[in-house]
């Protein structure tokens, strides 16, 4: 996939399914991706913190052919090296990981993800050449250990009216709290949880797609 289709489908996102196979009550991250793109999700995020280096190799080849069967996306959390070598279509970078200008001189056609927690970190990851920026976490969240404070929704009305590159939403975000995001402003919501650990995750993807798409067209 080239840069532009990447671009083109990042642009049309809406739900952004992110793995957490510890929070997927024994379920395995292929299976959380399955389900979502079944659901028609086009944004996944392959994210495991403990996995060695080899075996999220081996976890990101699965995860290559099983996106492969459909138009999507596939973002791998901080591992730059291991989204080029598996052929994903991005990687999402933290405040401690490797700084997004110096991914893009690796890595000019991939997607590039930059999570922020201020607007200051927001501009700057926008102007280092992220494809787009993470704003969080929105609420309180289990799902990364020493996390910041939570911003709440109306961060995403102060930060996201600054960046012209797209911007997600993610931190603790649910069924009943997604329409608090949605009138800030969100148009790309990430979750985790809110899939993962669903009776039925495609079910609870299809459920928030829908929610989302209707709260776009809402705010015009």
């Amino acid at each position: 996939m080239d840069a532009a289709r990447r671009a083109a489908i990042l642009a049309a996102a809406d739900l952004y399914v992110v793995t957490c196979e510890p929070l997927s009550e024994s379920r395995s991250d292929l299976a959380i991706l399955e389900a979502a793109l079944d659901a028609g999700v086009r944004l996944v995020q392959l994210r495991d913190k403990r996995a060695s280096k080899r075996t999220l190799f081996a976890k990101a080849e699965a995860a290559r052919r099983l996106v492969d069967r459909y138009d999507a996306l596939l973002i791998l959390n901080d591992h730059l090296d291991v989204a080029l070598a598996t052929g994903a279509d991005g990687v999402h970078l933290g405040q401690d990981d490797l700084p997004i200008a110096a991914a893009r001189a690796l890595a000019p056609d991939l997607v590039l993800g930059a999570s922020s927690h201020a607007l200051a970190q927001a501009l700057e990851a926008q102007a280092a050449g992220a494809s787009y920026v993470n704003i969080g976490p929105i609420f309180p969240t289990a799902t990364k250990e020493n996390a910041p404070r939570f911003l709440g929704p109306a961060a995403i009305a102060e930060i996201a009216p600054h960046l012209t590159v797209p911007f997600t939403c993610m931190g603790g975000i649910n069924g009943t709290n997604l329409d608090q995001v949605l009138a800030a402003g969100a148009r790309i919501v990430a979750v985790v949880t809110a899939v993962t650990k669903a009776p039925d995750p495609r079910a609870a993807a299809i459920d928030l797609i829908a929610r989302i798409r209707s709260g776009r067209r809402l705010a015009g």
